[in-house]
């Protein structure tokens, strides 16, 4: 696989991703398709995207219930700081393993 399949895949993937996080608007504009692209040429894996749209899509659904609520996501960019954090973090699969299953629990939020 060239270089060009390989960012194709790793930009579809997640775009992917994205759309079906909790909390999106569940749709890819030329701006997210863009920020994918910087992400492969950064060279920041596909697992970390998705543990860094876990992470953030459980602090938004894990909020009290009291809290106000807040508004759809309407870009990739919203997940950097989360991507970055993610980066950082030393902890193991297992906990973002346990985080998906603890959003999926939750009704759908679109």
């Amino acid at each position: 696989m060239d270089d060009g399949s390989r960012q194709k895949e790793f930009v579809h993937r997640v775009l992917d991703a994205y759309r079906r996080t909790p909390g999106t608007m569940g749709t890819v504009r030329r701006p997210d398709r863009l920020l994918a692209e910087q992400l492969y040429q950064r060279g920041v894996s596909v697992t970390v995207i998705e543990n860094a749209l876990v992470l953030a899509a459980a602090r938004r659904l894990m909020r009290p219930a009291d809290a106000p609520s807040l508004g759809t996501i309407r870009s990739l960019a919203y997940f950097l700081p989360v991507i970055d954090e993610v980066l950082g973090l030393h902890v193991t699969q297992d906990y973002f393993q346990h985080l998906r299953q603890k959003v999926q629990r939750f009704p759908s939020t679109r």
